[in-house]
């Protein structure tokens, strides 16, 4: 079974990303992992605020990757395997590459315009270094061109 990776935050290039992987994985008989990044925060000399500012963020990459995974359950597709963690985002995907070998793609979604974000940056030119390959998806793309390349 193909499984494919796809890194959750607020942006578009994630939706993106999550609308490629969540149709490519009905075609082919797959699923879809979803991971959620929660940066690391800045440190607040008082601890109780500082446990206060990292929990905040973790609800909130909570809330967003369980909104995705209600996404894809709406549209047929088979429950993902969600994922939250906490720290560098290359650090972090990397980690969870090696922990899931299982992984067959990691599914990245790129801006219409302007230049590749930092992760698309970093996978893109380290791709020969992964366990598997990395889809870029053109933020450009329609919904019936993502339906026809998925």
């Amino acid at each position: 079974m193909r499984v494919y990776l796809v890194i959750m935050d607020e942006t578009d290039e994630a939706s993106l990303a999550l609308r490629f992987a969540a149709r490519r994985a009905q075609r082919t008989g797959g699923a879809v992992h979803l991971l959620a990044l929660v940066p690391p925060q800045p440190f607040v000399a008082f601890g109780g605020i500082q446990a206060t500012i990292e929990e905040e963020a973790r609800a909130r990459a909570e809330a967003l990757v369980t909104s995705a995974a209600g996404s894809l359950l709406s549209g047929g597709g088979k429950p993902p395997t969600i994922s939250v963690r906490q720290g560098d985002g290359v650090a972090v995907i990397r980690d969870y590459l090696t922990e899931h070998p299982e992984v067959s793609a990691l599914v990245l979604g790129a801006e219409a315009s302007g230049g590749p974000g930092p992760l698309v940056s970093h996978f893109a030119g380290s791709a020969g270094q992964l366990p598997c390959p990395v889809y870029v998806i053109p933020g450009g793309l329609s919904d019936d061109e993502i339906e026809r390349l998925s």
